[in-house]
């Protein structure tokens, strides 16, 4: 077979490509583009944000009923696969909360890939519960006005017998249980209090009762790995303390906005809602809500695109 004629000059700049380049050549069609431009949008803006915070963007962002899960850690290790070890990661959170085992593993595996480096978790919107605790184990958590963290006392779901299905707050369980058996001590004739312990099974309570030392030691040790990690000493076990709390936070949903979560001693970065790159931040997280459904979490990153559907 005969080599190409060489050209140079302004005849070589005329001159076509040849056709084996022409037919190899990967160009979407404008079919394509048109079904994914808005996964390029996105992505574009966050290669865009990335250059303003000099840090790899990772986007973890769930429906309202699509909870944290196990199936989570197939995205999870999309998204960290070209992570380059020990740079700077921020990770947009956006989480109802969920399995808190899962939770654990999932913000495990970012804080291994990130090692010393600094790690942020971005709140634009809300990660409550074991969303939270997932917050806990960054070097700081950046919040703005619509940001809200949630109380960590854990929620369990039972079945019984017949196969009906009852949520209990955990940690308000407990305290009910420690009341009545603080006015029956009080008062051994406390007939109300006794029927009411009555009603309380022992196995329930000790389920409980390690379901709230698991959240509060899983709190401890993302404090003490992350933002509390410099030096090796923090006010930690207050601080779950504080968030394991129902006299402080009156329901499982109650907001914990930025003053508050200060006032908690987390170290937070508040970013005016108004400058950059708060509104980058923003317009993205828009893009993806709107993208996504009520049982839908989606993993993004300026190479990553995954949408997984909430098992029913």
């Amino acid at each position: 077979m005969e080599a190409p004629e060489s050209r140079s000059g302004s005849d070589a700049a005329q001159a076509p490509a040849p056709a084996s380049s022409r037919s190899n050549a990967i160009v979407k069609t404008p079919t394509w583009q048109a079904m994914h431009a808005s996964r390029y949008k996105r992505q574009e803006l966050i290669k865009d944000i990335q250059k303003k915070t000099d840090a790899t963007l990772l986007c973890y962002v769930a429906g309202q009923a699509a909870e944290i899960s196990r199936d989570d850690v197939l995205g999870f290790v999309d998204l960290l696969h070209n992570v380059k070890r020990e740079s700077p990661v921020d990770l947009m959170l956006h989480t109802p909360g969920g399995d808190i085992d899962a939770a654990e593993k999932l913000i495990n595996m970012v804080r291994n890939v990130v090692g010393p480096a600094k790690l942020r978790v971005v709140v634009p919107d809300y990660a409550k519960s074991a969303g939270t605790l997932m917050a806990l184990g960054a070097d700081a958590i950046v919040m703005s006005d619509s940001s809200e963290l949630g109380p960590i006392d854990p929620q369990i779901t039972l079945t019984d017998g017949q196969g009906n299905r009852t949520s209990y707050p955990v940690q308000s369980y407990l305290d009910s249980y420690k009341e009545h058996s603080e006015a029956l001590r009080q008062n051994p004739s406390d007939e109300v209090a006794r029927i009411m312990l009555d009603k309380f099974e022992p196995a329930r309570i000790k389920l409980f009762e390690a379901a709230c030392e698991r959240a509060r030691a899983f709190a401890d040790a993302q404090l003490a790995r992350g933002m509390f990690r410099y030096p090796n000493v923090g006010p930690y076990t207050e601080i779950a303390k504080q968030l394991l709390s129902t006299a402080r936070w009156r329901s499982h949903g109650q907001m914990i906005g930025f003053a508050e979560a200060q006032d908690l001693k987390l170290k937070i970065e508040y970013v005016d809602p108004r400058t950059e790159p708060w509104t980058s931040f923003m317009q993205l997280y828009c893009y993806q809500r709107l993208e996504i459904k009520e049982r839908q979490k989606l993993f993004e990153s300026d190479y990553v695109c995954l949408t997984f559907d909430q098992p029913s």
